[in-house]
């Protein structure tokens, strides 16, 4: 069995084979440089991520982590998912598994989309069971590793596979998790990083929350507003928490569509009969933090991504929002009055 340590290990030795640089801040208009007689360089990034094992590991908190790989809607969804490996079904192959395919178990999911190159994907920020959720990690489907673009470059704040991925995410908590891990249906929660922030607060949050109503999403540096219609909004609108977190420096495109994304979701609750005291108490926002994209902590994007995971049920759960490292009393300030941030110089 591989441990975490050697898990690691191997992730960085392929690192420095491939010369693999994850960069996860939301990607420019531009395309990819460094193709030449170097065959690992002119690997896409879905080919390098390939080469790093899958398998069973142990998480920080001594969980049990599986990697592996399923076929959803027809493209390949490869994922992490961790928690007691008891938990675990007879079928999934992990030692000291007991359940049964299908089964219900009392534990929640939260289910993180990282962002564009992967980066949280490899790091698995929320492999630690949490506020009796466990963790999933899910790669998105993709050349370059982009949630709702599937083939070509970076394209900014346009996905035009959104849908489609929002549908292929929806289907593998509902259909595939259930094969592997035994949880609580009704107990599973989402978090974005980024170009993930994007795919779940622009598509997956809209079309499929219904599916996931009274848990909530952690929208961590990136937000769309809805992309597409709104299915059975009153369903969700009205008891899922959405917390918008970002950063003063953050990148200057994002600077314009988080203020947006948070009056859509604002207008999706008023339109389900919610008073602004309502809303505020379900829908929160904080961009505090005096870093760049992703660098909650002011120290850097890994790091303030790992803070913020590692608070996620003070932040998520009922908790006061206080966080320490982030210079605010509590992050959860309600959206009503506060939809237009302030921000600084965008990166």
């Amino acid at each position: 069995m591989l441990t975490i340590r050697s898990s690691i290990f191997l992730f960085f030795l392929v690192l420095l084979l491939d010369v693999f640089g994850v960069v996860e801040a939301l990607p420019q208009n531009r395309g990819r440089k460094g193709k030449g007689k170097n065959n690992a360089a002119a690997r896409t990034p879905q080919q390098q991520a390939a080469r790093i094992p899958q398998g069973v590991s142990q998480a920080t908190d001594g969980s049990t982590i599986l990697d592996m790989t399923a076929r959803v809607n027809g493209v390949d969804l490869r994922f992490k998912i961790s928690g007691p490996a008891a938990q675990f079904t007879t079928d999934s192959g992990v030692t000291g598994a007991t359940q049964q395919a299908g089964a219900a178990g009392a534990m929640g999911l939260n289910v993180l989309l990282h962002g564009d190159g992967g980066q949280s994907f490899f790091d698995f920020p929320n492999q630690a069971v949490q506020g009796n959720l466990m963790g999933v990690v899910v790669l998105a489907p993709s050349e370059q590793l982009l949630w709702g673009q599937r083939t070509g470059g970076p394209s900014g704040l346009t996905r035009d596979d959104g849908a489609a991925d929002a549908q292929a995410v929806n289907d593998l908590v509902q259909k595939v998790l259930p094969q592997v891990m035994a949880f609580n249906a009704s107990n599973v929660f989402f978090t974005g990083v980024s170009g993930g922030s994007l795919m779940l607060s622009g598509f997956f949050v809209p079309a499929h929350m219904a599916n996931f109503a009274g848990t909530g999403v952690m929208l961590m540096c990136g937000a769309l507003p809805p992309q597409v219609d709104a299915v059975n909004a009153a369903a969700f609108a009205g008891n899922t928490k959405i917390h918008f977190q970002s950063t003063q420096q953050e990148l200057a495109s994002l600077q314009q569509s988080i203020p947006a994304a948070i009056q859509g979701y604002e207008q999706l609750a008023a339109g389900a009969g919610l008073a602004a005291a309502q809303i505020n108490a379900l829908q929160t926002v904080d961009n505090t933090p005096n870093g760049g994209h992703c660098a909650f902590d002011e120290q850097g994007f890994v790091s303030g991504i790992q803070l913020i995971s590692d608070n996620f049920a003070n932040i998520m759960q009922g908790g006061n929002g206080a966080v320490q490292g982030v210079n605010a009393q509590t992050v959860l300030t309600g959206v009503v009055g506060n939809e237009n941030l302030q921000f600084g110089r965008g990166q």
